[in-house]
């Protein structure tokens, strides 16, 4: 079995040598950081079918767009119906073998996978910064938490154990295991490149599925360098897959009588849609959308400490986070708190990603900024008062960019379209309560429940926060609280559809699914005869 996997390696490699290694070799497409205008025709971003990186015969192209300069890193064709149907069939065949792999075999190519990950980690945060604009060091971290998914996919042999009883009743034992589903899916969001495909398909094929993968449009040039790792790494043929698009192939996702269950993350819109249209038709879906983050300041709270919380937590990635903390309820005086905040956000320098000295990059796409500015604009109207506007920075040497820069409104109510919408940029929205109660309120009324932080000494207080408040991920003086893989992405309410959230043990229980076995081996007496009775444990 191993010499089959390291001559599969191979044939692997070389099916990688043709037309788009050639281009990343050179810098155009997996490593490219250079402004695009650099390179009048830039490459074609190929589908991943069968074990091959084939250039789709779609003429239909998205620009994939550098967000500080305009300019057109690649191209990405919309996969046709044709080329879509035999990613499903590579997968689908590719099926049988792999989940009959031994889970030792399926686990190395996970170790060497985080191995060669590690190894290309600048290369690939060089790649998320050119094409979705956040910093390098915050592209950095990007890589990273989705290689924490990895090294967890590594132990996946003790995630994966069933349970065994024996003797449930004479002579009869009984038992479960965990089976892979098959063909799985995932369709990811543009603010993370690498981390939201590694959520997905490590876990997935490590549990012996096989896979589709569709990333964001605006920013696939990390999934296809991690696809090169993987399958540098070992993985067979067929395993992991690659196609591009946007509504049209969601829906052929979502359609597929052979694809057994999705992972999606992104809008509401987009997630409820994916959700519906596929759970009609039988599939598991796990859907991680939108959020609307709180933090809750107590007058105890270490102010110091706080604030730079609030100001990394709110500001960080250009505020393109589902867990961007970005609502703070003041319980108590808040004037100094944002007087503060003011002070320490202007300090904040605006720039492209790769500059040294950004400390947060562009937004995705103009029109991303103009809805930005647009849901500002509306709570200034609605009578919340801009402390610090961003909506006019310019940046020297990059004045294209669609750069904003932090911004916070005070005076917010819960009426406000600003304060119902998720801005998703660089905005921080103040509310006042008078009292822990109240904030607790004001937080569980809002639809969503992705996460919810409290800044405080107060273990009364803590602990009162952390019982009553209806968010899936709950801070205590910790701004962004997603747990690390040995837990799971425990979004609620309208933020996550689904029954079983992203990684950890809910993760393994998604792409997996349970098959239990009662056997009995024992001698029988003749001439017992036959009884018709419901068989209980009572029975000898």
């Amino acid at each position: 079995m191993l010499m089959r996997f390291s001559l599969q390696r191979v044939k692997n490699l070389r099916a990688l040598r043709p037309q788009f290694l050639a281009s990343a070799a050179n810098s155009r497409f997996s490593t490219a950081t250079e402004p695009s205008f650099n390179h009048p025709n830039p490459p074609r971003v190929p589908n991943l079918i069968g074990g091959a990186f084939v250039d789709s015969k779609s003429t239909a192209t998205i620009g994939v767009i550098n967000p500080a300069t305009q300019g057109v890193v690649s191209r990405v064709p919309l996969t046709t119906n044709e080329e879509f149907k035999a990613a499903v069939a590579a997968a689908k065949q590719a099926f049988p073998l792999w989940r009959n792999t031994p889970i030792t075999t399926r686990q190395r190519i996970m170790f060497k996978l985080q191995e060669l990950i590690r190894r290309d980690m600048d290369k690939l945060a060089k790649n998320i910064t050119t094409e979705q604009g956040k910093t390098l060091k915050d592209a950095h971290g990007d890589v990273f938490r989705g290689l924490e998914v990895v090294e967890h996919a590594c132990g996946m042999a003790t995630l994966q154990m069933g349970e065994y009883v024996p003797n449930v009743s004479s002579g009869i034992d009984t038992y479960s295991v965990r089976e892979p589903l098959g063909v799985c899916a995932g369709i990811c969001p543009f603010n993370f490149p690498a981390m939201i495909p590694l959520w997905m398909f490590p876990v997935a094929v490590t549990c012996g599925n096989t896979f589709i993968l569709k990333p964001s449009e605006k920013d696939p040039g990390a999934s296809i360098m991690l696809a090169e790792l993987a399958m540098e790494a070992g993985l067979p043929h067929g395993v992991l897959n690659i196609v591009h698009g946007t509504n049209d192939i969601v829906n052929a996702i979502c359609d597929d009588d052979d694809i057994r269950a999705i992972s999606f993350v992104g809008s509401n819109t987009a997630g409820m849609h994916i959700y519906g249209r596929a759970s009609a038709k039988g599939k598991r879906v796990q859907s991680n959308m939108g959020a609307k983050n709180h933090g809750i300041v107590m007058p105890d709270a270490n102010k110091d400490a706080t604030l730079n919380a609030l100001i990394a937590a709110g500001f960080g990635a250009a505020g393109q986070r589902c867990m961007a903390l970005s609502t703070i309820v003041f319980v108590g005086d808040s004037e100094s708190w944002e007087n503060q905040l003011v002070e320490r956000a202007k300090a904040l320098k605006v720039n492209a990603g790769t500059e040294p000295d950004a400390d947060l990059g562009p937004v995705i796409s103009k029109q991303a900024k103009e809805r930005i500015c647009r849901l500002i604009q509306s709570g200034v109207e609605s009578g919340a008062k801009l402390l610090l506007d961003g909506r006019n920075i310019v940046v020297p040497g990059y004045e294209q960019g669609n750069f904003i820069g932090p911004t916070i409104l005070s005076g917010v109510t819960a009426d406000m379209e600003c304060y119902k919408e998720e801005i998703f940029g660089p905005v921080l929205i103040c509310m006042k309560a008078d009292n822990l109660e109240e904030a607790i309120n004001i937080v569980n009324r809002n639809k969503y429940g992705n996460g919810a932080s409290i800044f405080t000494t107060s273990g009364a207080a803590a602990r009162k926060f952390q019982t009553e408040i209806e968010a899936g991920q709950v801070g205590i003086n910790v701004p962004i609280p997603v747990p690390l893989p040995f837990f799971s992405f425990t979004g609620s309410k309208a933020s996550f559809a689904g029954d079983l959230n992203f990684y950890g043990k809910a993760g393994v229980n998604f792409y997996t699914q349970i098959k239990t076995v009662t056997q009995q081996w024992k001698d029988l007496p003749s001439g017992s005869g036959v009884s018709l009775a419901m068989p209980t444990s009572q029975k000898l």
